[in-house]
């Protein structure tokens, strides 16, 4: 089985990519959404036990434990040791599940592939991207996003020129639905043939 690493930075349109890989065919795993799924559940105890009051009726309060690990890099650390690990058992879980049903294909879909090492867990790795206007643009449609916030999410990721450098594939969004869904295919078409 081929494991591909699917990244980019916020408003590239990578949660729209995953999509294309998965209505492709592709196994298709989301950090993003593990880790909403762990903040209410494995992880809602061990949250609490670390940020006292960031839990509300057994789930974590997101906006809450913004407030305590946002722009403070320490704070921070103490989450990524908690959460981390955890999310790493679900990858290797839904890897393991992909391979048992015979998937040629998996995708594994993290917003942090390269500044938390999951890149050397893949076979390669596709950067989504797009002009930093288009980005922008979409960062802030998002309802409570903010100046600041859009600043201190971007100051978390690898800048996107960085991306693009260490990308095996690039798709850029910017282009429209439908280069980026032709991308998709060349990709997995090109990625069958490393089987």
């Amino acid at each position: 089985m081929i494991v591909l690493g699917l990244t980019g930075s916020i408003g590239m349109g990578k949660s729209t990519t995953a999509k294309m890989f998965a209505e492709s065919g592709a196994a298709t795993y989301d950090a993003d959404a593990a880790v909403h799924k762990l903040y209410r559940r494995r992880a809602a105890p061990l949250i609490e036990a670390a940020f006292p009051g960031v839990v509300i009726n057994g789930v974590v309060d997101r906006s809450l434990l913004a407030q305590r690990v946002i722009g403070k890099p320490e704070a921070m650390k103490k989450l990524e040791a908690i959460v981390h690990p955890i999310v790493r058992e679900e990858e290797e879980s839904f890897l393991a599940n992909a391979w048992s049903e015979g998937r040629r294909i998996a995708v594994l879909d993290i917003p942090l592939l390269f500044e938390t090492g999951g890149d050397d867990r893949v076979r390669a790795c596709v950067v989504v991207t797009a002009d930093a206007e288009i980005q922008r643009k979409r960062v802030f449609e998002r309802p409570e996003m903010t100046a600041e916030r859009f600043e201190q999410i971007l100051a978390k990721q690898m800048p996107d020129d960085e991306k693009r450098r260490r990308a095996h594939f690039l798709i850029d969004t910017g282009l429209g639905f439908d280069p980026a869904k032709r991308a998709v295919e060349a990709i997995l078409k090109a990625v069958a043939c490393m089987a």
